[in-house]
C-alpha cells in the first residue's frame, strides 16, 4: 500500500490554491522512478512529491510531472509541510534536501520555505514571438524579458495590465516550442494592479504537460529576484502575488527578500483528501 494527499497549497479552503499530490514514504526509500512516475500520471496534478523522514526535522523530497522529474516544486513543498505539520510530524526550522539543493524550511500555521540562489540566466533580445505565442501585439514593455532561476528557470515576460492579463490566449504548442528551447518551465506572465499585490502572475508550463497552473512557488520566488534586479521592488521585505484568477482558484503566494539575500516562499495549505494505491503486485 502506498498512501497518498491531495493538497491544496496557498490557500485555506478546499477547491482553492494549486492542488498537488504528496505521498508520504516514512523512512522507506524512494520507489523506482517508473513508480513515482506513473502514481504522478495516475494522480494526474502538475506535481506529485515523494517525501522520506529522515529524523523529525530532516526531510528528503522529490517531485514528479505526470510526464517527467523535476529538481523542485514549490507548491508541492508548501504542501507538503503543511501536511506534515497538521500531522505533528515537523514543527519549526526543518531542513529538505531536493535536487535544487537543501532549503531550510520555517514550519508552521505558514510555511516558508528557503527557495533556491536565484539568478538571471538569459536576457531576451528578440520577443516577437513570444508575445505573439501569447496574442499579444503591440507592446513595448518597460522591463526586460529574462530568464530567471530560484529552484528551476522560468520565463518572465511582463504584460501592460491586469485585464490584457487575464484575457491571454495562450498558443500551448509555440510556448511548449519556445520553453525548450530556452530550457525553461515555463512563461511566467505578470501585471501590476496597484491594488495591494506586488502582481498579478500567470504561469503556463505546457512543455511539462501543464497547461497553466494556478500557483507557483518556484516561479514567483524567480519573479521576485527578477524585480528586485530590475529596480521594480526593493531589494529587502514581504511580497504578495495573486495567481489564479483566470482559473477561478485564486492563490496568494507570500515570498520573502532576507537581508542577506535569501528568497523565501510560502502560505497556508488545505488537505483535501487521501487514499491508498493498492501495489501488492508490483
Amino acid at each position: 500500500m502506498m498512501r497518498y494527499y491531495i493538497v491544496d497549497a496557498f490557500t485555506d479552503q478546499p477547491f482553492g490554491g494549486n492542488p498537488a499530490g504528496v505521498v508520504l514514504l516514512g523512512s522507506d526509500a524512494f520507489p523506482n522512478e517508473e513508480l513515482m512516475l506513473k502514481v504522478a500520471a495516475e494522480l494526474r496534478y502538475s506535481e506529485t512529491a515523494f517525501v522520506r523522514i529522515l529524523s523529525p526535522r530532516e526531510y528528503h523530497a522529490r517531485y514528479f510531472t505526470p510526464k517527467a522529474e523535476v529538481e523542485l516544486c514549490g507548491h508541492a513543498t508548501i504542501a507538503t509541510f503543511s501536511l506534515l505539520h497538521q500531522m505533528q510530524l515537523a514543527k519549526g526550522e526543518c531542513l529538505c534536501h531536493t535536487l535544487a539543493g537543501d532549503l531550510r524550511i520555517e514550519v508552521g500555521e505558514k510555511v516558508m520555505m528557503q527557495m533556491a540562489t536565484p539568478r538571471i540566466v538569459a536576457t531576451i533580445e528578440d520577443t516577437d514571438e513570444i508575445y505573439r505565442a501569447l496574442d499579444v501585439t503591440d507592446y513595448q514593455p518597460t522591463l526586460p524579458m529574462q530568464v530567471a532561476y530560484s529552484g528551476l528557470s522560468d520565463l518572465m515576460i511582463p504584460i501592460s495590465d491586469v485585464t490584457t492579463l487575464n484575457g491571454l490566449q495562450p498558443d500551448m504548442e509555440a510556448i511548449s516550442a519556445i520553453t525548450q528551447k530556452l530550457k525553461a518551465v515555463s512563461f511566467h506572465v505578470f501585471a501590476f494592479g496597484n491594488d495591494g499585490y506586488t502582481a498579478h502572475v500567470r504561469d503556463f508550463a505546457p512543455l511539462y504537460d501543464i497547461p497553466e497552473e494556478s500557483a507557483t512557488g518556484t516561479a514567483n520566488a524567480a519573479l521576485t529576484h527578477y524585480l528586485a534586479v530590475n529596480g521594480a521592488i526593493p531589494p529587502q521585505g514581504d511580497f504578495a502575488f495573486l495567481q489564479g484568477e483566470a482559473m477561478g482558484r485564486p492563490s496568494v503566494v507570500a515570498t520573502r527578500i532576507t537581508t542577506d539575500g535569501n528568497i523565501y516562499v510560502g502560505g497556508t495549505a488545505y488537505v483535501l483528501a487521501t487514499g491508498e494505491f493498492n501495489l501488492a503486485r508490483i
